[in-house]
């Protein structure tokens, strides 16, 4: 038996990156998979493809987050696929869709401030709030925080503040549901080899070499190390581990 056999997954900007290898592993361990993209629909239809051929279970539909009613489109979305699958409802939230946001305090405009909040906070917060009646008891959310949040890095300091924010709605979380037996932590990677990174860091040895040496392990993380303490935190061996924000950096500037 699998670890997640009979669990409904929500993986939020499940397409690339992180949540590709978030909603690959949940796949892997027997879950039904709902993945939400912004705009790639290529990328999340040929992940589901995949995830099909290799035995799983997936669906992907649009959700593009950052504008007020986002929450209860992706609801509404995601009720009438899951039909095809279960009975309704969800076990396991991972919010990780997200906006980064390049910019120090001298250059932020309040249109870019705005819109980073409106995608990494206020739509998580909505997301959960709206999931309550579908979320089963003994389920699982887990947030896809930063690194960032413990480190000083001005130049992203509007980025980093809404990963702040997303610490503090999980322990709140942990305390609202945990009568439930809902569980509620944030995952905090550090540098990763995603699209998001690729521009600075794929193929740039000194990148590659300047993050390395700053972290313990001596390299950029992959999705898939991500993606395994996600399938962690879903699983029941996590039963007891909530209000946690699990550094995944590799050890950043100890």
């Amino acid at each position: 038996m699998n670890a997640l056999d009979g669990k409904v997954a929500l993986v939020t900007g499940g397409g690339r990156g992180i949540g590709r290898a978030i909603a690959e592993r949940f796949a892997r361990d027997g879950a039904i998979v709902a993945i939400t993209y912004a705009r790639n629909s290529a990328a999340a239809d040929e992940l589901v493809e995949g995830i099909r051929a290799r035995g799983g279970r997936a669906f992907a539909f649009q959700a593009e987050l950052g504008t007020h009613g986002d929450a209860q489109r992706l609801w509404d979305a995601f009720d009438k696929e899951v039909a095809q699958y279960s009975s309704g409802g969800v076990d396991i939230i991972v919010n990780n869709a997200g906006e980064g946001l390049y910019q120090d305090l001298e250059s932020m405009t309040e249109d870019a401030f705005d819109r980073v909040y409106a995608v990494n906070v206020r739509a998580p917060f909505f997301i959960v709030q709206q999931a309550l009646p579908r979320l089963r008891d003994g389920g699982r959310i887990i947030n896809i925080g930063s690194g960032v949040t413990r480190l000083a890095m001005p130049s992203i300091m509007g980025y980093g503040a809404t990963k702040g924010a997303m610490d503090v709605f999980t322990l709140n979380l942990a305390e609202l549901l945990g009568p439930r037996g809902v569980t509620a932590n944030t995952i905090a990677p550090g540098i990763v080899d995603t699209d998001m990174n690729a521009d600075w860091l794929r193929g740039n040895a000194e990148a590659d070499e300047h993050w390395s040496e700053r972290t313990a392990l001596r390299r950029v993380g992959r999705p898939d190390d991500i993606a395994d303490i996600a399938a962690f935190l879903a699983s029941d061996d996590s039963r007891w581990v909530t209000a946690q924000v699990i550094d995944a950096t590799g050890g950043t500037d100890l």
